[in-house]
């Protein structure tokens, strides 16, 4: 029996101190003995905190309600002591700023004594509240530099776990004037307004048991894995998160014998310390393999909350960043590390459940008759219309720009794939016409051994940037690096305002049913444009989809702009998700990014040419020139070397006037004081200013010998792992 990474390290400590190895030692490190080990769960609090306390708090998780400040102190003493004893020595209010990533400070559990020594203490005070310097933080307005005030607010939904030493608590981060400058509590406001739409409908239809709806979501996260000592060679990779510079190497995905395939020693390692790390802290990794293209792999989780979720999704991306760095590997979650090979996103499943277990979009074994089923169908594929310009933006990045639409992804263009049996279902529905349902099948593998399989009633659809697979809807268009948080938000607002609307109509409607059968009907005729189950990579489906009236939101910079349209300002507004002062700020946050991100790698790209690889070029070229004259010195003549050398050198001039080109074009764009029309700058003039130095340079790689070319190709980066 073989045991590689921290296991191993595990069982030698076993081996050395307790002898034989037994099938106990085994179970203490099992995935079910571990899992949660490392969280204040729910067993915990019922094991540590008083009835009446556990109660209360529970309350506040499962059904929303207003949390009692007079159990904070119970709680955190009982949360300070447990930490301890996981080997904690500091707290931390962990928040989600609009910078992409994960905050915190850090601060210890000691308080002095009068005789020079410490108690450990921790007080309901400071578990509710911290403070956070918010002008350091990007506000789009809403905080100035001179207004440093900002507040963490604890979020008991999602449990409190420890990492390295530290008490992580999770919070919501505002303003002193209350708004927010996360993306947590916009999440939490829209999970509250569509649990409430989505209640009033079930007690519609006779559900009065239901105390709440739950969103939830189990994102899949993809990435890549590269030699760590490779990594740090290459500026790009560590300043930008992604290749500048890099010639399509001899063999990239084409034979498509990377996924699936069997994982390379160092990446299983990886994996398996990767899983028992997340396990320990409660996330639920399930799924782990090879993807499409060389060096990529994937990560699924288990449905949890989209609150929770979001918050394991994060701990997931930092996660594998350190665990990669033990094994001597940098893990890339940017949307299109490398030129021409597939790029990373994020599937986000999502779906809704009643706190009794029921999922609301299970159509059950006859869908046709199941109005509860269609109704909820109905809101989401009427919210996903009507707002699939908003949906689009919260996908929208600088990375993203790259991936979408790019054949290994869904396109800019948002529609709904629900299959061939739905699909007749709703076509019934709207026509009238009979509905003559979809035979159910099995496939014969032709074996007599291997058994009849039943088949589905309809096929899967990669290339659908929203697809409805059963009992979830798969929304493909994330890219790997984002938070789940603003998708589902969005989703949650929208669906919950359009079944408000739904809900407003049958409160007085005289017959129900009569009113159900009407709203999908309307809902289906008004809204079937945007359902297509064809291929969504197809030139064809791009100009039907413009004939439908189908927005087709092609960059960030362009997708940003959907934020000041009235009925977008409107429905998160109506719904208490964001005010219009908080969407005005992240419409300048957003702007603000991608410009800084465009900046940084024309900058990285700028400083990579004229440090290293121009001076790279230069080299060869005065190996090819001292070679040509001592061929001619000799009386010998090379029209291969000729060639070489008037070749090289035109590449080297244009490569230095592309560099001038792009310096010029980011201190031009730098300069504009507009938010927007600085963006547009770096849209239309940056990056084609980069494009060119990229393609010349590239061209030079394929020229240069291997031992003057100063950083690692793609081969290199991709096959040696």
């Amino acid at each position: 029996m073989v045991f590689r990474g921290s296991l191993a390290v595990m069982h030698l400590f076993l081996f050395s101190h307790k002898g034989a190895y037994t099938m106990e030692d085994e179970k203490d490190m099992c995935p079910a003995s571990i899992f949660g080990s490392n969280v204040f769960n729910d067993s915990v609090m019922k094991t540590r905190l008083p009835k009446v306390t556990y109660k209360s708090l529970k309350k506040t998780i499962e059904q929303g309600l207003p949390i009692d400040p007079s159990i904070a102190d119970v709680v955190a003493n009982a949360m300070k002591d447990w930490a301890i004893e996981k080997g904690a020595t500091h707290f931390t209010h962990w928040f989600q700023p609009m910078t992409g990533i994960t905050a915190e400070k850090h601060d210890a559990f000691i308080s002095p004594t009068n005789d020079g020594k410490v108690i450990m203490e921790f007080s309901g005070k400071e578990l509710i509240k911290g403070e956070s310097d918010a002008s350091s933080f990007p506000s789009g307005g809403l905080r100035a530099t001179f207004e440093a005030r900002g507040y963490t607010a604890w979020d008991c939904t999602s449990p409190a776990f420890v990492k390295d030493g530290t008490l992580y608590i999770p919070t919501v981060f505002i303003s002193y004037t209350g708004e927010a400058l996360d993306k947590k509590a916009p999440l939490l406001r829209s999970a509250e307004a569509l649990s409430n739409a989505a209640l009033r409908i079930l007690k519609l239809f006779g559900n009065t048991s239901a105390n709440h709806v739950t969103a939830t979501v189990g994102p899949e996260q993809e990435y890549f894995l590269v030699d760590r000592g490779l990594y740090n060679k290459r500026l790009d990779l560590m300043l930008a998160g992604r290749t500048l510079f890099g010639a399509k190497p001899p063999k990239g995905q084409e034979l498509d014998d990377q996924y699936y395939a069997r994982l390379r020693m160092r990446v299983s390692e990886f994996m398996h310390d990767l899983d028992y790390e997340l396990w320990r802290l409660g996330i639920s990794a399930k799924t782990k393999h090879n993807e499409v293209a060389p060096a990529q792999h994937e990560l699924a989780l288990i449905f949890d909350s989209a609150n929770v979720a979001t918050d394991h999704n994060q701990v997931v991306m930092e996660t594998m960043r350190r665990i990669a760095k033990k094994h001597g590997l940098a893990c890339l979650l940017h949307e299109k590390p490398f030129d021409g090979v597939n790029g990373s996103g994020k599937h986000i499943n999502w779906s809704l459940s009643t706190d009794e277990g029921q999922n609301l979009f299970d159509p059950g074994k006859t869908p046709r008759q199941n109005a509860q089923f269609l109704l909820f169908l109905s809101a989401v594929i009427a919210a996903v219309d009507d707002y699939a310009d908003l949906l689009r933006m919260t996908v929208a990045s600088a990375g993203n720009d790259h991936r979408l639409g790019a054949n290994e992804a869904p396109p800019a263009i948002i529609s709904i794939f629900v299959g061939e049996e739905l699909s007749a279902i709703l076509e019934s529905i709207e026509t009238g016409k009979p509905y003559e349902g979809i035979e159910r099948k099995t496939i014969d593998i032709g074996v007599t051994s291997l058994p009849n399989l039943p088949k589905d009633s309809t096929d899967r659809n990669r290339t659908s940037p929203f697809a409805f697979t059963g009992n979830k809807f798969e929304f493909r268009m994330a890219g790997s690096s984002q938070s789940v948080a603003s998708p589902c938000y969005i989703l949650n607002a929208t669906v919950a305002d359009t079944l408000s609307r739904f809900a407003d109509r049958l409160e007085k409607a005289d017959d129900f049913m009569s009113e159900v059968r009407a709203i999908v009907k309307e809902t289906i005729k008004k809204h079937k444009r945007i359902i297509f189950n064809g291929n969504n990579y197809s030139e064809e489906w791009v100009a039907e989809a413009a004939r439908r009236g189908l927005p087709n939101i092609t960059n960030t910079v362009d997708a940003i702009e959907v934020l000041k349209e009235p009925k977008n300002i409107d429905v998160l507004a109506r719904t208490g998700v964001m005010s219009k002062a908080e969407l005005d700020s992240r419409y300048e946050i957003h702007l603000e990014n991608y410009s800084k991100i465009i900046n940084i790698e024309a900058l990285t790209m700028i400083q990579m040419a004229n440090r290293e690889l121009i001076p790279a070029a230069l080299t060869f070229l005065n190996q090819l020139a001292a070679l040509n004259a001592n061929l001619k010195s000799a009386g010998a003549k090379s029209k291969a070397a000729s060639d070489l050398l008037t070749k090289v050198s035109g590449l080297v001039d244009d490569f230095e006037a592309y560099t001038i080109a792009l310096k010029d074009a980011v201190e031009a764009a730098s300069a504009i004081d507009n938010p927007k029309e600085s963006a547009v700058a770096y849209r239309d003039k940056v990056i084609p200013a980069m494009a060119n130095v990229r393609a010349v340079a590239d061209e030079l790689e394929m020229l240069v010998p291997e031992n003057i070319w100063p950083i690692p190709t793609y081969a290199d980066l991709l096959f040696r792992v």
